[in-house]
């Protein structure tokens, strides 16, 4: 069976494109140099290999903000969208020299004053200016972070596959859940039920772990093998069609019933998923437009909570998007406002010595009218 490769549908093309051209004017942008692979894709709506880690800057990707015009460095037009064209494609090439001469040819690059980059190398930082010799070269990752932050009504429908999916792992993960199986295990349920769902690329892979009952933050133990009474944290997170979607649920491995503390257990979880069920709505209520992000640290101290050392929110979108909520960058005085149209990745975490961790993780979209949570998966209790 072939699977055909189809650029992003019309509409969700458009409305990243206009924004991202309105942020060039806002920034004062003349050309668009991008080599990441989600701003790539978020100007040209072709869909693009992805690679695990890191890979140095190249332009890939090419937008002139007088004309509107998109050139991709891609050696055939499968999932180029129409309006690129092949006459706007341009290949690989192992002497960077080479793309140095098509970037020369591309109207506007003489004329050009401010040309921004969204990564650089030293050899490219050398050669760019023979493309554009009359140009300043600037950075231009906080237009597309300020582009990419806010989420066009077809951006939030794309992210569906990707929330379905993570939703589906969660599910697989909690029926393979019982005393004596295994952290790995568990993970490889996770992992098989996006996949048979035709989402091969995980957006994480950490996806079980024992919550530990002795210490508020460390793995529980070496062997990864879940006892009776644990409470195991499920997280899933899908990459579909370029966007990511996560959700997170903690699960007890048995335990509390059928022993004679079988009560006892059970008051000590219900009094733990209490707590993060309270934390929960404190945190929702904190994602509403025109507030500041550092509410959903607020959250926590509110809740009487310890704020935990990962973030408690981070955008999302074609990958991770800004803002990243977390106690060093608040203090550092990146305190961004949420604005309507934003989607986070919103975490709680509660401990209890002796009993465990309460995770929990939704996606949630901020409207004007408040937070919509787009997850769906089913909690304890």
């Amino acid at each position: 069976m072939t699977t055909e490769v189809a650029p992003d549908p019309g509409p969700l093309r458009t409305g990243r494109r206009e924004r991202a051209l309105a942020q060039m004017d806002a920034y004062g942008l003349d050309v668009l140099v991008l080599g990441r692979q989600a701003n790539v894709r978020y100007v040209t709506g072709a869909p693009q290999l992805w690679i695990a880690g890191t890979r140095p800057f190249g332009p890939v990707c090419v937008m002139v903000r007088a004309t509107g015009e998109v050139y991709l460095n891609s050696t055939d037009d499968e999932g180029v969208p129409d309006e690129i064209g092949r006459d706007r494609l341009y290949g690989l090439a192992w002497n960077p020299m080479t793309l140095i001469g098509v970037l020369k040819g591309i109207e506007g690059a003489r004329a050009a004053r401010r040309v921004g980059t969204d990564a650089i190398t030293p050899t490219f930082a050398a050669l760019l200016p023979e493309a554009f010799p009359n140009a300043e070269l600037v950075d231009a990752e906080p237009a597309l972070r300020a582009a990419r932050r806010i989420k066009t009504p077809d951006e939030i429908a794309a992210m569906g596959p990707a929330l379905r999916a993570a939703e589906r792992g969660i599910a697989a993960a909690v029926a393979e859940l019982r005393p004596g199986s295994f952290e790995r295990t568990l993970t490889g349920a996770v992992l098989e039920a996006m996949a048979a769902g035709g989402v091969s690329t995980p957006a994480t892979q950490d996806a079980a772990w024992v919550t530990p009952r002795e210490h508020p933050w460390r793995r529980a133990g070496a062997t990864g093998e879940v006892r009776a009474g644990d409470l195991v944290a499920l997280a899933a997170g899908a990459l579909a069609d370029g966007y990511v979607g996560e959700v997170g649920r903690t699960w007890p491995a048995g335990g509390a019933d059928g022993e004679s503390d079988g009560a006892g257990v059970r008051a000590r979880l219900g009094a733990l998923f209490g707590r993060s069920n309270a934390l929960h709505d404190r945190l929702i209520a904190a994602c509403r437009p025109g507030a500041p992000a550092s509410g959903l640290l607020a959250a926590y101290e509110a809740a009487g909570e310890p704020l935990p050392p990962m973030p408690v929110a981070h955008g999302l979108g074609l990958g991770f998007d800004p803002p990243v909520v977390c106690e060093t960058l608040c203090a550092a005085g990146e305190d961004e406002r949420l604005d309507a149209g934003m989607v986070l990745a919103v975490t709680g975490y509660v401990w209890q010595r002796s009993v465990g961790a309460v995770f929990r993780r939704d996606t949630v979209q901020i409207t004007d009218g408040g937070a919509e949570v787009l997850t769906d998966s089913p909690s304890w209790g």
